[in-house]
């Protein structure tokens, strides 16, 4: 199979990348690296099999062409982070939708898998916990930045759905749970590599919020696997999946996880989510996936718990490897 990964230079995609390649397929990955990076990637330039463009999904020429050239689209390429969401509104909203258009539109032309990845975000301040595939989402209002990317996603769910219903355009949608590993950085808020990158250098591990708010937090290596499988899987299409881990943490505790971890002689910092982030931000309290459908689908079961995610994390950032 040749895959084709959007995004491909980013966190998840890279690791995607190089698991597609041990599976003997062909990979071709495009990318702005807007918010991925060459370093993701360079490791894989010497395979025959591997292939990568330096451009953007908004390229739609481009992007026909590399869509033609394989049997299934990853779609990866989005704005992501909290921190970069809300400093940029525009470009979140623009990237998400339109290059999810431009996704669509060029696979259909040619009858492509898509494998969208969207985010556990869509349940924005849902309470009926676990969060459920076919639960209602529950957004903030417009007034609220925070929320614009949940309801991006969201639209993208619709239009791919749309696509299957309408034009029977082969897409399966996943949502992603706070996925983790090595190679990710905390440049755009994400809290894993923060706090540890923070405790390494003896930094204050800053905690935004009251830190009551809980997560469950999934190995990139869990994810992959996940989407690989549904990707080969006739049974996924036409349907929305979440991946992640039930091990549920408040930040607080995370925080004081990885000083721990790390042997880090860091304090433990609360900053206002006003002061972080901007003011009126929301949050939800917890976010915690109901995982039975995935596992009825393609037999899923997460092997690695957050101590796992945290060891590899600790020592990617060890190793001498920027966080």
């Amino acid at each position: 199979m040749t895959y084709l990964i959007t995004g491909g230079a980013g966190f998840i995609g890279s690791h995607l990348a190089e698991a597609l390649l041990a599976k003997n397929h062909s990979v071709t990955v495009i990318d702005d690296l807007s918010t991925g990076s060459i370093r993701n990637i360079q490791h894989l330039k010497e395979n025959k099999r591997f292939k990568y463009v330096i451009d953007s999904v908004m390229n739609k020429s481009l992007l026909s062409e590399l869509v033609d050239d394989c049997q299934t689209v990853f779609h990866l390429a989005a704005a992501v982070g909290v921190k970069l969401i809300v400093e940029s509104p525009v470009r979140t909203i623009e990237t998400n939708i339109r290059g999810t258009e431009n996704v669509l539109e060029c696979a259909n032309k040619k009858r492509r898998k898509v494998i969208l990845t969207s985010t556990s975000e869509v349940y924005g301040k849902g309470v009926q916990i676990p969060f459920r595939e076919d639960g209602d989402l529950l957004l903030g209002s417009t007034d609220k930045g925070r929320w614009s990317y949940a309801c991006s996603k969201a639209i993208d769910e619709f239009l791919a759905l749309a696509y299957w219903k309408e034009k029977k355009l082969p897409v399966v949608i996943v949502r992603l749970f706070n996925t983790v590993g090595p190679k990710q950085t905390g440049q755009y808020g994400m809290v894993v590599p923060t706090f540890v990158k923070q405790a390494l250098l003896g930094h204050p591990i800053t905690v935004y919020g009251n830190g009551k708010q809980r997560r469950c937090f999934t190995h990139v290596k869990d994810a992959v696997t996940a989407l690989i499988a549904l990707a080969e899987s006739p049974k996924a299409v036409g349907q929305v999946f979440n991946i992640g881990n039930l091990e549920e943490i408040s930040i607080e505790a995370l925080a004081r996880l990885v000083k721990e971890m790390t042997a880090s002689k860091s304090a433990i910092q609360k900053v206002p989510y006003d002061k972080a982030y901007e003011a009126g931000f929301e949050d939800m309290s917890r976010r915690v996936p109901d995982i039975s459908k995935i596992r009825r689908a393609i037999g899923y079961r997460p092997k690695h718990g957050l101590r796992d995610i945290l060891n590899d994390v600790i020592g990617y950032s060890r190793n001498g490897v920027p966080i």
